[in-house]
């Protein structure tokens, strides 16, 4: 986990003030006016290098010690590789980059004894400093799901009012490894109740620990284990849930290799469950599968995944002779690939499609709603988490979950087993303030039924 390197070199201040030697002359006696470092810091700030230049710096009013223009180089040589890099199908952030390459290398030998000193004691502040940080959000979200369940034209209307405060703890291990948490309060506020229905209609009200898993970032590998987001590559196609097990990511330039394999709950917020009517005494998955994934900077990407799940739920649900009956394999196969295209870093299109394997099943039959899933969406717009004022986007999409090939899809819009238009907008009134609209129309696969939901949602983040 990445440390906020000013926090750090507050802390070294601090330590430094209270009387430790440094192996350089008097670091806070003041860089005279007129210094060329004054202009060269200022041009680095220009370029982009340095995103401001923090409380208590040099902003041209006033004359600084050599320890605060150290804090500035050091947090300009931080950022300049991050800011170089821009992001994946943009223009580096930093236009100049040889040129202000060339002045930090010159700022750094004019003020290296500085610098040397603030790295040592970075380094060990390190070890005291405070090595958890909070996040989190508080979301409330209105749908209303309206379909025709009995095929006369009439639609039976749902609504739902419901209500998330999340805190999500991040803590450092050691260099390489930290430990995560999704903390989720719920409540719904058409019954002022705390919780999420149970299976009697009554709220259950508990604080749910939806995610704890450690994780470990190396050059090439990501780690994961405990029980975290299972999110694959198909973007919510097949899985937007949780698992309980281990992940490894291995990246090689473009390209990303994932396998993972643990236990996924099938019947908490299951409709698969919820629609074979019974769990036939085992509601765990046995879950494993590969993602292969390239991702090229100028923005196209191509990926393929397979997953093996196996439960005695699974056996359920097929046809014989047009009746449910039990098939006695209690596997079930899904394989996937996905691709996309940027445009521009406002414009994006992209698509995914799963397909359960049901030869396993003969000589019963699948119905087609179950075979196979696919979604295609067109973005466009800068929306990211309200993480600025006046971000915004639309998007379009056209979606069909299959019943046996989409396990827990996102279904905020379009839901499993229903196929249809979804269509969406996003806005940010004010920074880590978030507006979302969406809509769906559509039909249920199975009986053709005409679909419909509506879908708002404002998020604060903290």
């Amino acid at each position: 986990m990445k440390k906020t390197l000013m926090a750090g070199l507050t802390g070294a201040l601090l330590l430094g003030s209270m009387g430790t030697s440094f192996a350089a002359s008097n670091p806070f006696t003041d860089v005279p006016k007129g210094h060329w470092a004054y202009d060269a810091v200022e041009q680095l700030r220009q370029d982009g290098v340095i995103e401001g230049y923090g409380d208590g710096t040099y902003r041209g009013e006033r004359t600084i010690t050599r320890y605060e223009m150290a804090q500035m180089i050091a947090r300009a040589m931080d950022q300049f590789d991050e800011q170089v890099k821009g992001l994946a199908g943009q223009k580096p952030v930093v236009q100049n980059v040889g040129a202000d390459k060339a002045m930090l290398d010159r700022l750094a030998a004019e003020f290296a004894d500085e610098l040397n000193n603030l790295g040592v004691r970075v380094s060990n502040l390190e070890k005291y400093s405070d090595k958890i940080t909070w996040g989190g959000k508080i979301e409330y979200t209105y749908t209303s799901d309206r379909r025709d369940e009995d095929g006369n034209g009439h639609k039976t209307k749902t609504n739902d009012n419901h209500y998330v405060f999340r805190l999500e703890p991040n803590a450092e291990i050691n260099d390489h490894w930290s430990a995560h948490a999704r903390i989720d309060i719920d409540g719904d506020m058409k019954h002022d109740a705390t919780g999420d229905k149970d299976d009697n209609g009554d709220f259950d009200g508990k604080v749910s620990g939806k995610r704890v898993w450690a994780q470990g970032d190396y050059d090439n590998f990501t780690i994961k284990a405990g029980k975290f987001e299972l999110y694959t590559n198909e973007n919510g196609l097949v899985f937007d849930d949780e698992l309980s097990g281990g992940q490894i990511d291995y990246h090689a330039g473009d390209f990303t290799v994932t396998a993972l394999g643990g236990r996924l709950d099938m019947e908490e917020d299951s409709q698969l469950a919820d629609a074979l009517g019974t769990t036939n005494g085992d509601d765990v998955a046995n879950v494993w599968g590969v993602n292969l994934q390239y991702a090229h900077p100028t923005g196209f990407e191509l990926g393929a995944g397979y997953y093996q799940l196996t439960s005695d739920m699974l056996a359920l649900g097929v046809l014989k002779n047009g009746n449910v009956v039990t098939a006695g394999d209690d596997k079930s196969k899904i394989w996937s690939v996905n691709t996309g295209y940027n445009f521009t870093d406002r414009a994006k299109l992209w698509g995914s499609y799963a397909r359960f394997d049901a030869d396993m099943y003969e000589p019963y039959s699948i119905p087609s709603s179950a075979k196979y899933s696919w979604q295609a969406e067109f973005d466009y717009g800068t929306y990211d988490d309200a993480s600025e004022k006046g971000q915004w986007g639309i998007y379009g999409a056209y979606r069909r979950y299959g019943r046996r090939s989409s396990i827990f899809p996102t279904g905020d819009g379009v839901d499993w087993g229903q196929k249809g238009w979804e269509v969406g907008v996003s806005y940010a009134p004010m920074k880590n303030v978030g507006l979302l609209a969406k809509y769906f129309n559509g039909e249920d696969l199975l009986s053709g039924n005409d679909a419909e939901k509506l879908f708002g949602r404002v998020e604060f983040f903290f």
